[in-house]
Protein backbone atom coordinates (compact mmCIF):
# COMPACT_ATOMS: atom_id res chain seq x y z
CA UNK A 1 0.00 0.00 0.00
CA UNK A 2 1.36 3.40 -0.89
CA UNK A 3 0.29 6.86 0.19
CA UNK A 4 1.62 8.76 -2.83
CA UNK A 5 -0.73 10.66 -5.06
CA UNK A 6 -2.24 8.95 -8.06
CA UNK A 7 -1.70 11.95 -10.37
CA UNK A 8 2.09 12.05 -10.59
CA UNK A 9 3.37 13.83 -13.65
CA UNK A 10 0.01 15.30 -14.63
CA UNK A 11 0.75 18.77 -13.28
CA UNK A 12 -2.74 19.15 -11.85
CA UNK A 13 -4.81 17.57 -9.08
CA UNK A 14 -6.88 14.50 -9.84
CA UNK A 15 -10.57 15.28 -10.28
CA UNK A 16 -12.51 14.19 -7.22
CA UNK A 17 -15.92 12.85 -8.13
CA UNK A 18 -18.90 12.21 -5.89
CA UNK A 19 -18.13 9.24 -3.65
CA UNK A 20 -20.44 6.64 -2.18
CA UNK A 21 -19.89 7.98 1.33
CA UNK A 22 -20.52 11.62 0.38
CA UNK A 23 -23.72 10.50 -1.37
CA UNK A 24 -24.84 8.70 1.79
CA UNK A 25 -24.10 11.74 3.94
CA UNK A 26 -25.85 14.08 1.53
CA UNK A 27 -29.00 11.97 1.55
CA UNK A 28 -28.93 11.70 5.33
CA UNK A 29 -28.52 15.43 5.82
CA UNK A 30 -30.82 16.70 3.09
CA UNK A 31 -33.32 13.85 2.88
CA UNK A 32 -32.77 13.48 -0.88
CA UNK A 33 -31.92 10.58 -3.20
CA UNK A 34 -32.44 8.10 -0.39
CA UNK A 35 -32.61 5.08 -2.71
CA UNK A 36 -29.29 5.98 -4.36
CA UNK A 37 -27.77 6.40 -0.92
CA UNK A 38 -29.08 3.01 0.19
CA UNK A 39 -27.63 1.42 -2.95
CA UNK A 40 -24.28 3.09 -2.25
CA UNK A 41 -24.37 1.88 1.34
CA UNK A 42 -25.21 -1.66 0.23
CA UNK A 43 -22.26 -1.62 -2.16
CA UNK A 44 -19.90 -0.47 0.59
CA UNK A 45 -21.19 -3.23 2.84
CA UNK A 46 -20.57 -5.85 0.16
CA UNK A 47 -17.06 -4.50 -0.29
CA UNK A 48 -16.15 -4.34 3.39
CA UNK A 49 -18.02 -7.27 4.93
CA UNK A 50 -14.82 -9.12 5.82
CA UNK A 51 -13.70 -6.57 8.45
CA UNK A 52 -17.16 -6.78 10.02
CA UNK A 53 -17.10 -10.58 10.10
CA UNK A 54 -13.51 -10.62 11.40
CA UNK A 55 -14.37 -8.18 14.19
CA UNK A 56 -17.33 -10.27 15.32
CA UNK A 57 -15.19 -13.42 15.27
CA UNK A 58 -12.50 -11.63 17.29
CA UNK A 59 -15.11 -10.86 19.93
CA UNK A 60 -15.33 -14.59 20.61
CA UNK A 61 -18.29 -15.66 18.49
CA UNK A 62 -18.28 -18.93 16.55
CA UNK A 63 -18.14 -18.85 12.75
CA UNK A 64 -21.85 -19.63 12.48
CA UNK A 65 -22.86 -17.00 15.04
CA UNK A 66 -20.55 -14.45 13.41
CA UNK A 67 -22.22 -15.14 10.06
CA UNK A 68 -25.65 -14.62 11.60
CA UNK A 69 -24.62 -11.42 13.36
CA UNK A 70 -22.91 -9.99 10.28
CA UNK A 71 -26.01 -10.54 8.17
CA UNK A 72 -28.23 -9.11 10.90
CA UNK A 73 -26.00 -6.05 11.15
CA UNK A 74 -26.29 -5.45 7.40
CA UNK A 75 -30.07 -5.65 7.59
CA UNK A 76 -30.11 -3.27 10.55
CA UNK A 77 -28.15 -0.50 8.84
CA UNK A 78 -29.77 -0.95 5.43
CA UNK A 79 -33.40 -1.15 6.55
CA UNK A 80 -33.54 0.97 9.67
CA UNK A 81 -32.70 4.63 10.31
CA UNK A 82 -28.94 4.26 10.24
CA UNK A 83 -28.64 6.81 7.42
CA UNK A 84 -30.09 9.50 9.65
CA UNK A 85 -27.23 9.00 12.09
CA UNK A 86 -24.53 9.18 9.42
CA UNK A 87 -23.98 12.91 9.84
CA UNK A 88 -20.87 14.83 8.84
CA UNK A 89 -19.63 15.14 12.41
CA UNK A 90 -19.28 11.40 12.98
CA UNK A 91 -16.14 10.80 10.91
CA UNK A 92 -15.31 8.45 8.08
CA UNK A 93 -17.31 5.46 6.95
CA UNK A 94 -14.83 3.03 8.52
CA UNK A 95 -14.99 4.71 11.93
CA UNK A 96 -18.75 5.13 11.95
CA UNK A 97 -19.33 1.56 10.81
CA UNK A 98 -17.12 0.21 13.60
CA UNK A 99 -18.91 2.26 16.27
CA UNK A 100 -22.27 1.13 14.91
CA UNK A 101 -21.11 -2.50 14.94
CA UNK A 102 -19.91 -2.21 18.54
CA UNK A 103 -23.29 -0.83 19.61
CA UNK A 104 -25.09 -3.49 17.58
CA UNK A 105 -23.21 -6.29 19.34
CA UNK A 106 -24.02 -4.82 22.74
CA UNK A 107 -27.71 -4.87 21.85
CA UNK A 108 -27.44 -8.30 20.21
CA UNK A 109 -26.01 -9.78 23.39
CA UNK A 110 -29.23 -8.84 25.15
CA UNK A 111 -31.49 -10.52 22.61
CA UNK A 112 -32.20 -14.03 21.40
CA UNK A 113 -31.71 -14.30 17.65
CA UNK A 114 -34.52 -16.66 16.73
CA UNK A 115 -35.21 -15.23 13.27
CA UNK A 116 -33.66 -16.39 10.04
CA UNK A 117 -30.13 -15.19 9.34
CA UNK A 118 -30.16 -11.66 7.95
CA UNK A 119 -33.93 -11.48 8.05
CA UNK A 120 -34.00 -13.55 4.87
CA UNK A 121 -31.71 -11.12 3.04
CA UNK A 122 -28.32 -12.44 1.89
CA UNK A 123 -25.64 -9.93 0.94
CA UNK A 124 -22.68 -12.29 0.77
CA UNK A 125 -22.07 -15.95 0.10
CA UNK A 126 -20.55 -17.65 3.10
CA UNK A 127 -19.63 -20.63 0.92
CA UNK A 128 -17.59 -18.28 -1.26
CA UNK A 129 -15.98 -16.73 1.82
CA UNK A 130 -14.92 -20.08 3.20
CA UNK A 131 -13.65 -21.15 -0.24
CA UNK A 132 -11.61 -17.97 -0.62
CA UNK A 133 -10.18 -17.87 2.90
CA UNK A 134 -7.44 -17.17 3.63
CA UNK A 135 -7.38 -14.11 1.41
CA UNK A 136 -4.35 -12.97 -0.57
CA UNK A 137 -3.32 -10.96 2.49
CA UNK A 138 -3.93 -13.24 5.45
CA UNK A 139 -3.68 -12.25 9.10
CA UNK A 140 -0.99 -14.18 11.00
CA UNK A 141 -2.35 -16.52 13.67
CA UNK A 142 -0.31 -14.74 16.34
CA UNK A 143 -1.96 -11.45 15.38
CA UNK A 144 -5.43 -12.95 15.73
CA UNK A 145 -4.51 -14.15 19.21
CA UNK A 146 -2.85 -10.94 20.40
CA UNK A 147 -4.59 -8.01 18.68
CA UNK A 148 -7.71 -6.29 19.99
CA UNK A 149 -10.84 -6.77 17.84
CA UNK A 150 -10.66 -3.08 16.84
CA UNK A 151 -7.13 -3.56 15.50
CA UNK A 152 -8.19 -6.66 13.59
CA UNK A 153 -11.07 -4.67 12.08
CA UNK A 154 -8.71 -1.93 10.84
CA UNK A 155 -6.17 -4.46 9.57
CA UNK A 156 -8.80 -6.43 7.66
CA UNK A 157 -10.26 -3.18 6.31
CA UNK A 158 -6.84 -2.13 4.99
CA UNK A 159 -6.44 -5.54 3.38
CA UNK A 160 -9.81 -5.15 1.65
CA UNK A 161 -8.76 -1.77 0.22
CA UNK A 162 -5.50 -3.20 -1.12
CA UNK A 163 -7.15 -6.28 -2.58
CA UNK A 164 -9.90 -4.33 -4.32
CA UNK A 165 -7.40 -1.93 -5.88
CA UNK A 166 -5.24 -4.85 -7.00
CA UNK A 167 -8.26 -6.71 -8.39
CA UNK A 168 -9.34 -3.67 -10.40
CA UNK A 169 -5.82 -3.32 -11.80
CA UNK A 170 -5.76 -6.99 -12.74
CA UNK A 171 -9.09 -6.67 -14.53
CA UNK A 172 -7.85 -3.63 -16.44
CA UNK A 173 -4.69 -5.44 -17.52
CA UNK A 174 -6.68 -8.49 -18.56
CA UNK A 175 -9.04 -6.37 -20.66
CA UNK A 176 -5.99 -5.02 -22.52
CA UNK A 177 -4.50 -8.48 -23.05
CA UNK A 178 -1.76 -7.83 -20.50
CA UNK A 179 -2.71 -10.21 -17.74
CA UNK A 180 0.70 -11.85 -18.12
CA UNK A 181 2.36 -8.51 -17.36
CA UNK A 182 0.26 -7.99 -14.24
CA UNK A 183 1.08 -11.49 -13.01
CA UNK A 184 4.79 -10.82 -13.47
CA UNK A 185 4.89 -7.33 -11.92
CA UNK A 186 2.10 -7.30 -9.32
CA UNK A 187 4.45 -8.48 -6.57
CA UNK A 188 6.49 -5.30 -7.03
CA UNK A 189 3.72 -2.70 -6.97
CA UNK A 190 4.72 -1.45 -3.53
CA UNK A 191 8.31 -2.72 -3.54
CA UNK A 192 10.65 0.15 -4.35
CA UNK A 193 13.72 -1.21 -2.62
CA UNK A 194 17.11 -0.91 -4.29
CA UNK A 195 17.53 -4.69 -4.42
CA UNK A 196 14.69 -5.02 -6.94
CA UNK A 197 16.38 -6.80 -9.85
CA UNK A 198 15.30 -5.33 -13.16
CA UNK A 199 17.83 -7.60 -14.82
CA UNK A 200 16.01 -10.70 -13.56
CA UNK A 201 12.62 -9.27 -14.55
CA UNK A 202 13.99 -8.38 -17.96
CA UNK A 203 15.19 -11.93 -18.50
CA UNK A 204 11.92 -13.41 -17.20
CA UNK A 205 9.74 -11.24 -19.44
CA UNK A 206 12.02 -11.18 -22.46
CA UNK A 207 11.94 -7.38 -22.44
CA UNK A 208 14.69 -4.78 -22.40
CA UNK A 209 15.45 -3.41 -18.94
CA UNK A 210 14.26 0.16 -19.80
CA UNK A 211 10.94 -1.27 -21.00
CA UNK A 212 10.50 -3.24 -17.77
CA UNK A 213 11.18 -0.11 -15.71
CA UNK A 214 8.66 1.87 -17.78
CA UNK A 215 5.95 -0.79 -17.51
CA UNK A 216 6.42 -1.16 -13.75
CA UNK A 217 6.42 2.61 -13.26
CA UNK A 218 3.13 2.96 -15.14
CA UNK A 219 1.58 0.02 -13.31
CA UNK A 220 2.57 1.49 -9.94
CA UNK A 221 1.06 4.83 -10.89
CA UNK A 222 -2.20 3.18 -11.90
CA UNK A 223 -2.26 1.08 -8.74
CA UNK A 224 -1.82 4.18 -6.57
CA UNK A 225 -4.61 5.92 -8.45
CA UNK A 226 -6.96 2.96 -7.93
CA UNK A 227 -5.92 2.78 -4.28
CA UNK A 228 -6.80 6.42 -3.76
CA UNK A 229 -10.11 5.88 -5.54
CA UNK A 230 -10.98 2.97 -3.24
CA UNK A 231 -10.21 5.07 -0.15
CA UNK A 232 -12.04 8.09 -1.56
CA UNK A 233 -15.27 6.09 -1.61
CA UNK A 234 -15.21 5.92 2.20
CA UNK A 235 -14.50 9.58 3.04
CA UNK A 236 -16.52 12.70 2.43
CA UNK A 237 -13.76 15.30 2.25
CA UNK A 238 -11.02 14.82 -0.41
CA UNK A 239 -8.57 16.28 2.11
CA UNK A 240 -9.09 13.19 4.28
CA UNK A 241 -7.88 10.70 1.66
CA UNK A 242 -4.17 11.00 2.45
CA UNK A 243 -4.77 10.78 6.21
CA UNK A 244 -6.92 7.68 5.74
CA UNK A 245 -4.28 6.06 3.54
CA UNK A 246 -1.60 6.76 6.14
CA UNK A 247 -3.80 5.27 8.85
CA UNK A 248 -4.46 2.13 6.81
CA UNK A 249 -0.75 1.79 5.99
CA UNK A 250 -0.02 1.89 9.72
CA UNK A 251 -2.67 -0.79 10.25
CA UNK A 252 -1.10 -2.98 7.57
CA UNK A 253 2.26 -2.65 9.31
CA UNK A 254 0.72 -4.80 12.06
CA UNK A 255 0.84 -7.74 9.67
CA UNK A 256 4.62 -7.77 9.65
CA UNK A 257 5.19 -7.14 13.36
Amino acid sequence: MNGKNGHEGTGKPREFVTTRWSLILSAANLGTEEQKARDALAELCRTYWRPIFSFVRARGYSIEDAQDLTQDFFVTILKNNWLQHADRNRGRFRSLLLRSLQNFLINAAEKTHAHKRGGGVEFISWDDWMAEAPSQLSIPVQALDSLAPERIFDLTWAMAVVEHASQRLQEECESKGKLWLFQALSSYLTDERDELSYANLSAELGMAKPSVKKQLHHMRQRYRSLLRDEVSQTVEDPADVDDEIRYLCASLATETE
